[in-house]
């Protein structure tokens, strides 16, 4: 849509949304049009909701995903699915909708929060013993699949933190359970919740339990994990691969998330710091990096400046959402995923160390770099302009007092 200071001092930014909607309409080509606000737009008071629900029969959505408000795109995506569900729901309570292009013909349980491709398949096989079904992963791929998502005989949180989709669920009738089919204790302890949920015979779980859990067990066994991890990222399955790690022999001290902490978090964070970690939501990049600090770890997998840090103190370091999110975390398939890459960036400590020791003395901060002649720190300076600062600010609080 068009936009320039003109229009957002003039007043007419909101015009030119809705022509731009307006223009868009068009129901060969879409089913629904979401118009999301960000800061410039919501902080200058733009009304979205006088947007038309539909036009020309398409649906029209407007929400408003501030970066001061929502400080995850993980829970961004909350927002747009959470407000989908709504409009969803209300259209599902005020007569017939589409019908999915596929439907179970058990109960199904849908998974909420974004995963690998493998995963949802691999979820539904630990469900089909327990006579349920995967049912579709929010946030979804097509609109009709809200409807199915809706119709389900439970919710599971994969990713905890979507609290606005949640909302919609438990307006619908829906329960909701946290954590995952993580690692064996992570299975185990799922598959009970889902079962219990939906009526299933406690035999029935035991069985499924009993079914895939040496497998889990085995595969873990056979990849496993030694050295000191700190975890810290931005995506919501933090927790999740926590678990995964120590469960495959890791050491697991730390684990920061960017996400808040919900009740549907609890069974994973109970877990782990029963087993000696420290669980830190709404974590900052200070408390990461202290972390590594406090604790020394063989591996950081965190953010971009996280593994920054961690790789100018020679410690090896993996890129949470490139590296470790995008590959299987559920059952047996991903019970030993994260080996392969988390061994491999272990046992690169040498090539640290001989990194550390070729560049010894080149210089950091305000030496790095080529020089004719080195730079000479003059700390003194520093000090006498620190205290002129200070005496400065002293003054201007005594004038003002």
């Amino acid at each position: 849509m068009p936009f320039s200071s003109e229009t957002l001092v003039t007043g007419k930014l909101f015009e030119d949304i809705k022509e731009a909607v307006e223009g868009l309409a068009d129901p060969a080509l879409y089913d629904t049009i979401v118009v999301t606000n960000l800061c410039v737009p919501t902080a200058s008071g733009v009304p979205l909701q006088l947007l038309p629900a539909q036009i020309n029969g398409v649906r029209v959505i407007g929400i408003d995903v501030p970066g001061f408000g929502v400080p995850t795109h993980a829970e961004a995506k909350d927002v747009l699915a959470g407000a989908m569900l709504a409009y969803a729901r209300k259209e599902a309570q005020a007569g017939p909708v589409a019908a999915p292009k596929e439907r179970p013909d058990r109960p199904t349980v849908t998974l909420l929060g974004e995963m690998f491709p493998a995963d949802p398949p691999g979820i539904g096989v630990l469900l089909a013993p327990l006579g349920l079904a995967a049912g579709p992963v929010v946030p979804t791929r097509e609109w009709r699949e809200l409807y199915s998502a809706l119709d389900c005989a439970v919710v599971g949180a994969i990713h905890p933190f979507y609290t606005a989709s949640v909302r919609e669920f438990e307006a619908a009738g829906r329960t909701v359970v946290g954590s995952a089919p993580v690692g064996r204790d992570g299975t185990a302890a799922w598959l009970d919740a889902i079962g219990q949920a939906c009526g299933v015979a406690q035999a029935t779980i035991d069985a499924a339990k009993n079914r895939f859990l040496p497998a889990i067990a085995g595969a873990l066994a056979a990849r496993p994990i030694a050295g000191r991890i700190t975890v810290s990222g931005y995506e919501g399955s933090e927790l999740l691969v926590a678990r995964l790690l120590i469960e495959s022999g890791a050491d697991v001290p730390y684990v920061g998330t960017a996400c808040p902490r919900t009740v549907w978090s609890d069974p994973d964070r109970e877990w782990l710091e029963a087993h000696g970690a420290r669980v830190q939501y709404r974590a900052s990049l200070e408390q990461d990096i202290a972390a590594i600090e406090e604790y020394g770890p063989a591996l950081a997998i965190g953010t971009t400046p996280v593994v920054q840090y961690a790789k100018q103190k020679s410690i090896p370091a993996l890129y949470f959402t490139n590296l470790i999110s995008a590959r299987p975390l559920m059952g047996p398939a991903g019970a030993g995923s994260l080996a392969m890459v988390v061994n491999a960036a272990l046992a690169n400590q040498h090539r640290f160390d001989q990194m550390s020791a070729f560049f010894e003395g080149v210089g950091t901060g305000a030496t790095a770099g080529v020089w004719e002649s080195t730079p000479v720190d003059h700390p003194e300076f520093r000090a006498k302009y620190a205290a002129r600062r200070i005496a400065a600010a002293k003054a201007e609080e005594s004038v003002g007092v």
